[in-house]
C-alpha cells in the first residue's frame, strides 16, 4: 500500500482529529490570551488611575502654591488678585474655589458650583509655615480627564490588537502542529484498515514525526511482522502435520484393507507395524494437546523442593534405551542442586532437550547432560556433538512451530523447545542455546537455587 493512499473513512477521521486538535490548541491559546489581556488591562487601568491621581494632586498643589503667592504679596485675601489662580486651574481643565482660614469663599471659578458630580481635590494654602486658607479643585471632562480617557482607549486598542494577532498566530500554529501530529496517525489508521481488508504486506514504514509516533509506527510494523511470521508458522504446521499424518494413515488404511480383503495375514510383525503407526499418530496428537494446554494457560505448576540432578537422572534413564538403539553415547555429569520446581514439568523439559540432542546427533556421537550449582542458580546443560544450528536459524529455535532446514528431515511438530523455554520462564529461569553448524549444540537451563 502506497504511503499516500488511504481510504476515505481514514481521511475523514484524520481531518476530524486534525480539526479537533487545532481547535483545542486555539481554545487554550485564546483562554491564555484572554487571561493575559485581562490582567494587562487591569494593571494598566490601575497604573493610569494612580498616575491620574498623582497628576491631579500635583495640579491642586500648584493652584494652592499660586494662591499662597498672591496672598503673600498683599498679606491678605481681600487685596489679593486671584484671577491668575483661576486661570491656571482653567488651563488644566478644572474649576477652583479658594477659601480663607475661616472657610469663607474668597474666589471661585464660574463652573465650580455646577460641577458637583466631579471629585473634589483639596489642598491647604500655607505661607511661611502658617495656614491661611484652602483651595478646592474639580476637574471637568476636558484637559487631564480627556487625556486619561484617550490614554485608556489607546491601551485597550493596543491590547485588543495584540490579542487578535496572538489568536491568529495561535490558529495558524495550531493548524500546522495538528497536521504534523495527525499525519502519522492517519498513516497508521490507513495501514490498520488495509490489514483489516486482508493486505498482510501493509506496513507503516518510516515516518517524519515526533519520536513517540515513530516508536508507535515501529512497534506496529514489528507486530505486523510477528503476526505474519506466526501465520506462516501456523500454515507450515498445518502442512507438516498433514504430511506427518498422511504416511501413517495411508499405511494403516492399506494394511487394514489388505487384512479385510484376505490378501495379508494378521501376523505379529504386521500387527506390530500397525501398532507403531498408531503410536506415531498418538505422539503427534499428544504434542498438539500439549500445545493447546500451554496456549490455554492450563499448565499449573506444583512447586516443591527438589534436586535438579535427580530429575535429570530420571529423564536420562527414561531415554537410555533410545540412545543405545541409535548408537549415541549418553554421558552424565550430575551434581546435586536444590531448587523449587515442578518435577513433572522439569522432567518434560529435560526430556525434550535430550530428545532433540539425540535427534540431531549421528550414530557414534556423544550427548552429555550435566548439572550443578553456579552462584545463586542451578545450571543444567545438554551438549551434543551433532549437526549444530546455523547462525541465521539459532534466534528462531525457541519459536513455536519453528523447524529448521535440517529438522525438515525428521519427525516432530516444532513445539518442544518452545514449551521448554516457556516452562523455564514459569520457574523463574531461562533456557538459552549456543551452537555452531557442524560442531554441535549446547542447551543451558538456568533456575534459581532453593
Amino acid at each position: 500500500m502506497a504511503n499516500g493512499d488511504r481510504p476515505p473513512d481514514a481521511a475523514g477521521r484524520g481531518s476530524s482529529l486534525r480539526m479537533r486538535l487545532a481547535l483545542a490548541f486555539v481554545g487554550v491559546a485564546l483562554a491564555s490570551i484572554a487571561v493575559l489581556a485581562g490582567l494587562v488591562a487591569a494593571f494598566a487601568a490601575a497604573d493610569v488611575s494612580d498616575l491620574t491621581a498623582r497628576q491631579r494632586d500635583g495640579y491642586t498643589g500648584a493652584v494652592a502654591l499660586v494662591a499662597g503667592a498672591e496672598w503673600s504679596r498683599h498679606d491678605s485675601w481681600a487685596a489679593a488678585s486671584l484671577s491668575p489662580v483661576l486661570e491656571l486651574a482653567a488651563n488644566r481643565g478644572a474649576n477652583a474655589q479658594i477659601r480663607d482660614q475661616a472657610g469663607r469663599i474668597v474666589a471661585a471659578s464660574p463652573g465650580f458650583a455646577a460641577n458637583r458630580q466631579a471629585r473634589q481635590y483639596r489642598m491647604p494654602v500655607v505661607v511661611h509655615g502658617r495656614r491661611v486658607g484652602e483651595v478646592a479643585v474639580r476637574f471637568t471632562h476636558g484637559g487631564i480627564v480627556r487625556a486619561v480617557a484617550v490614554l485608556r482607549a489607546d491601551l485597550l486598542r493596543a491590547i485588543a490588537g495584540a490579542a487578535g494577532l496572538a489568536a491568529l498566530l495561535a490558529l495558524v500554529s495550531g493548524l500546522v502542529l495538528a497536521r504534523r501530529l495527525t499525519r502519522p496517525v492517519e498513516r497508521v489508521i490507513a495501514v490498520t484498515q488495509a490489514r483489516k481488508r486482508g493486505e498482510r504486506t501493509a506496513r507503516v514504514g518510516p515516518l517524519a514525526a515526533p519520536a513517540e509516533l515513530r516508536d508507535l509506527a515501529t512497534a506496529f510494523d514489528q507486530m505486523a511482522d510477528t503476526l505474519s511470521r506466526e501465520e506462516q508458522l501456523r500454515r507450515d504446521l498445518v502442512a507438516d502435520v498433514a504430511h506427518e499424518l498422511r504416511t501413517p494413515v495411508a499405511v494403516l488404511q492399506a494394511a487394514h484393507e489388505a487384512l479385510l480383503d484376505g490378501i495379508a495375514e494378521p501376523t505379529p510383525d504386521q500387527l506390530t507395524s500397525l501398532r507403531d503407526e498408531v503410536l506415531r499418530l498418538a505422539r503427534m496428537v499428544s504434542d498438539l494437546e500439549t500445545l493447546a494446554a500451554a496456549d490455554a494457560a492450563a499448565l499449573q505448576l506444583t512447586l516443591s523442593r527438589c534436586d535438579l540432578a535427580g530429575i535429570a537422572e530420571g529423564a536420562a534413564d527414561s531415554l537410555a534405551g533410545k540412545f543405545e538403539a541409535a548408537g549415541v553415547t549418553l554421558q552424565r555429569r550430575l551434581t546435586s542442586a536444590e531448587i523449587h520446581g515442578d518435577p513433572i514439568w522439569l522432567h518434560q523439559v529435560i526430556t525434550n532437550l535430550l530428545t532433540n540432542a539425540l535427534k540431531f546427533t549421528p550414530s557414534g556421537g556423544i550427548v552429555t547432560v550435566s548439572s550443578g550449582p553456579a552462584g545463586s542458580h542451578a545450571v543444567l546443560t545438554v551438549t551434543d556433538t551433532g549437526t549444530g544450528i546455523s547462525e541465521d536459524e539459532l534466534p528462531h529455535i525457541f519459536e513455536r512451530f519453528w523447524r529448521g532446514r535440517l529438522a525438515a528431515q525428521t519427525s516432530g511438530s516444532g513445539i518442544g523447545l518452545a514449551l521448554a523455554t516457556g516452562l523455564a520462564a514459569a520457574h523463574g529461569g531461562q533456557l538459552t542455546a549456543s551452537s555452531q553448524l557442524g560442531h554441535g549444540t549446547v542447551m543451558t537451563l538456568t533456575l534459581p537455587l532453593a
